[in-house]
């Protein structure tokens, strides 16, 4: 069974909006850096990934035009669970199976919402990590689908939710345009991907991580989280710190090679 398109539905669309405006934006004290850079035509929006709230920041920030769609959740059955049905409800959900058993029909799908003039918004790590300078790989899934469509991706950098707080300062920092370059080939979206991480580790590395917040928001803070390591862990210990040694290990062995 293929999983629907998004269909937009204008007035949902800007009443969740203004949810998010008013409930986001009275939580947190959100800025947008480089705002001038937000896409005007199809374009993918890849962002690293803190927190459950990512996307509900990202909703009460995103301009009205082009229209949207956000890529996910992993589920077959959209019906299932709130965030799912409220995506649903609202137009703009772009499902996907889990077990990665529909991937043709979601590129197709991808291509013609991009077709449309929208852009899609896709957190390109797939999961949530711990340090806000830190990331875990991004999938080759939004670089696959720049590539097969033709559209630029646009590196989006979400700080400041690691821990939730009252008040406290959250920024969206937009990013340059990357151009895919060539087909879709392994090397094209391999050599696509490593340019979307190093963009995003570049745009996160200067926020220091908050402290922790008190008990109330600290409940908030891990109240739809799954942590694939089992649990929070601590700064420095988890996936995301893991890789981006990696990374840093790998630009090593590379400068003494050449």
């Amino acid at each position: 069974m293929l999983l629907p398109e998004p269909e937009y539905r204008p007035f949902r669309v800007r009443l969740l909006r203004l949810a998010c405006r008013i409930v986001i934006g009275g939580l947190l004290r959100i800025r947008v850096e480089h705002g001038e850079r937000w896409a005007t035509g199809p374009a993918i929006y890849c962002f690293n990934h803190l927190n459950w709230i990512d996307p509900l920041v990202l909703l009460a920030v995103l301009p009205l035009r082009p229209h949207y769609a956000m890529f996910g959740p992993m589920e077959a059955d959209m019906r299932k669970g709130p965030r799912n049905r409220l995506m649903s409800w609202a137009g703009f959900g772009i499902p996907y199976r889990p077990e990665k058993s529909d991937l043709l029909p979601t590129t197709r799908r991808v291509g013609k919402v991009l077709g449309r003039g929208w852009v899609i918004a896709i957190a390109g790590e797939g999961r949530i990590h711990r340090g806000e300078g830190e990331l875990t790989p991004v999938a080759d899934g939004t670089a696959h689908f720049a590539l097969r469509s033709g559209v630029p991706v646009v590196p989006l950098a979400i700080n400041g939710t690691s821990w939730l707080a009252f008040r406290r300062g959250v920024r969206v920092r937009v990013g340059e345009a990357i151009v895919p370059e060539g087909r879709a080939s392994h090397a094209a979206v391999e050599a696509l991907t490593g340019r979307i991480e190093v963009a995003l580790l570049g745009m996160t590395s200067d926020f220091a991580d908050p402290p922790p917040s008190g008990r109330i928001f600290r409940r908030l803070t891990e109240w739809f989280n799954v942590w694939p390591e089992g649990g929070r862990p601590r700064l420095g210990d988890g996936d995301g710190a893991a890789y981006v040694r990696e990374l840093g290990e790998r630009d090593a062995a590379g400068g003494a090679a050449g």
